[in-house]
């Protein structure tokens, strides 16, 4: 079985530790943890894992993060995977720092990587890690919170979610999205 795993964010050095590229820190986590490298690849950084006799390829769109769905659709196409065997790992500011909440589906929620993924699969029906960077930024001051970075006392905090994560995307792939959500949710 074959499984594609999206961490959304943006690319460049601009853009390393922020918020908004929450998926991308859980990505690189989950590759330290199990030594492999990221590779440069048509629309995305690329790696791939085996666990439990699945192969799981995961992806960093380099797409920035409004054109997700493009590096995502090539990938599930490129690679012959069923969309229900996509996980789309997300910031999410509605959720408190450092909560994560797996769905098998819903809204974008004026998410702009998840709204473009929704129009470039035809569809807003597959899974979706939410990760919580919380919301404390004052009226208007959305944006600059989502591309500002994580402060120290911030990123050690987030490690163990970081972790959690990484143990979401193993149970996914072997014990399918519903008992994982029981488990975990």
């Amino acid at each position: 079985m074959k499984y594609l795993i999206a961490g959304l964010g943006n690319i460049g050095p601009e853009y390393e530790l922020t918020r908004h590229n929450v998926g991308f820190l859980t990505l690189d986590r989950l590759a330290d943890k199990n030594n492999i490298t990221f590779n440069t690849a048509r629309y995305s950084d690329t790696a791939m894992l085996k666990y439990k006799g699945r192969q799981i390829h995961l992806i960093k769109p380099n797409t920035y993060m409004n054109l997700s769905g493009k590096a995502i659709s090539y990938w599930l196409q490129e690679l012959k995977i069923l969309r229900e065997n996509l996980l789309v790992i997300v910031d999410d500011f509605a959720l408190p720092f450092g909560c994560l909440r797996l769905r098998n589906n819903g809204s974008h929620a004026g998410h702009n990587g998840l709204k473009n993924i929704e129009e470039c699969l035809n569809s807003p029906l597959y899974p979706r890690l939410r990760f919580g960077i919380g919301n404390n930024f004052g009226k208007g001051m959305q944006v600059e919170f989502l591309l500002s970075r994580f402060e120290t006392t911030e990123l050690e905090a987030i490690t163990p979610s970081l972790d959690k994560a990484c143990d979401i995307i193993f149970s996914f792939c072997t014990i399918g999205i519903d008992k994982t959500m029981n488990q975990y949710n």
